[in-house]
């Protein structure tokens, strides 16, 4: 039997600094296969080579995976700065159209890192350059040393919305979370449910309100040991029964209460 197809937005990368690619990593690859039970499927994101319409169709999910470039801050109306690191302005073209489109249909998706931060601009919302540059936030950025374990170890709490959605998804009303982002949301875009935030107040968790399909997305990288870790392993579970759900009759997928 045909697994539902999870479109796992790549990067664009160059290897030893010469030869392009689009890549992803393993471990996303891993959480769709192992625990979303689909089939992971890498895309590269450049609109010269796939369109939205094209990938609406050929995928029945979407991962919006994190990456280092970010989102270019002429998308939220603001000019570029050196704060704004580095872009990629081809994965901005397909991801924020494809966001709002699968809004639009039901189609699900899960934000990741720089996916959440897509979400929340595709909707119209606006991001901080730089998290750690703010009065009373804490350095939420990937430690710069150590192992792969130590980097993606669980470093803050995240507090969820009493009876929100992550709240009844988790069964708790705080987790724990790893962090390795430097941006973040400064303004919460049309119909974006601020649903978790970090303890400096930092959003963490969102969805798009009144969308008819999954739209979880988190600042977090759940795909880190997705398969043991109690937080992202319902996470991913939930967005394989949406993936599933839209896969059987292209229909959306509701959290039950």
């Amino acid at each position: 039997m045909r697994r539902p197809v999870v479109g796992i937005i790549g990067n664009s990368y160059l290897i030893n600094d010469e030869y392009p690619a689009h890549a992803g990593g393993s471990m996303n690859s891993e959480a769709v296969a192992e625990v979303s039970k689909c089939l992971p499927l890498l895309v590269p994101s450049d609109p010269r080579l796939v369109s939205v319409d094209e990938l609406l169709e050929v995928c029945d999910g979407f991962l919006l995976t994190g990456g280092r470039p970010n989102v270019h801050p002429e998308e939220y109306g603001e000019a570029e700065t050196p704060a704004h690191g580095d872009f990629d302005r081809a994965r901005d073209a397909i991801t924020l159209p494809l966001v709002r489109a699968c809004v639009a249909r039901g189609q699900p998706f899960l934000g990741v890192c720089r996916g959440f931060q897509e979400v929340n601009v595709a909707m119209g919302g606006t991001l901080y350059p730089e998290i750690r540059d703010l009065p009373g936030r804490m350095n939420h950025r990937m430690p710069p040393d150590g192992t792969l374990q130590e980097k993606f170890a669980l470093r803050h709490k995240v507090g969820f919305c009493e009876g929100g959605v992550f709240h009844r998804l988790m069964g708790a009303r705080e987790v724990m979370t790893n962090t390795l982002h430097g941006q973040g949301i400064k303004t919460a875009g049309a119909r974006i449910v601020i649903d978790g935030h970090a303890p400096d107040g930092t959003p963490e968790a969102l969805y798009v309100k009144d969308a008819p399909g999954f739209t979880l997305s988190v600042q977090w990288h759940p795909e880190w040991q997705a398969g043991q870790d109690p937080v992202s392993r319902p996470l991913f579970e939930a967005f394989g029964a949406a993936v599933q759900a839209w896969s059987k009759s292209r229909a959306p997928w509701a959290l039950s209460a």
